[in-house]
């Protein structure tokens, strides 16, 4: 891509800044999520407590889902809302459109994570929200990303894209 051409000084702008309104980790594969005040992103590996922690810097350290995708996904499923550990995604936040993220470096917290991917639906989906669940998360599931310095993340913490 021309890096003068107008796309790619639109991507390229800047993304106002988001805020943390819900933590959760799995501590184990089917167990329901915990939802916490703050937790503890480690260096290459996941957060605190998650049963995604990993040792080999693997791309799904921390997912991040938007509260508007919770809404959106609630009113395809003809629900008045969906809760944050009914997506099983670690980090909920407001006012920033996470796909801005892609390619980018952003602060939460204390922590310095960077995009590593979207992060789709799996076919429980259907089982947690019964038939046409799968359907009504896609394109709303988050994204995925990696935890490049760790650090404490707190409910309320800002979410900044850095500076390319």
């Amino acid at each position: 891509m021309d890096d003068q051409s107008t796309l790619a000084r639109l991507l390229a702008a800047p993304v106002r800044p988001g805020r943390i309104d819900w933590i959760g980790v799995r501590p184990a594969r089917g167990a329901p999520m915990l939802a916490l005040d703050e937790v503890m992103a480690l260096t290459a590996a996941g957060l605190a407590g998650d049963r995604y922690r990993t040792l080999s810097n693997g791309k799904r350290q921390v997912t991040l889902i938007q509260a508007e995708g919770l809404a959106a996904i609630a009113s395809y499923l003809g629900r008045e809302a969906v809760l944050p550990s009914e997506v099983r995604r670690n980090l909920v936040t407001c006012g920033i459109n996470l796909l801005a993220l892609k390619g980018k470096r952003f602060r939460v917290g204390e922590a310095l994570l960077e995009y590593s991917g979207e992060c789709h639906p799996c076919s429980k989906m259907e089982t947690w929200f019964g038939t046409g669940g799968y359907n009504a998360m896609r394109g709303h599931g988050g994204i995925t990303a990696r935890i490049l310095e760790g650090g404490r993340i707190r409910l309320g913490d800002a979410l900044e894209v850095l500076p390319a």
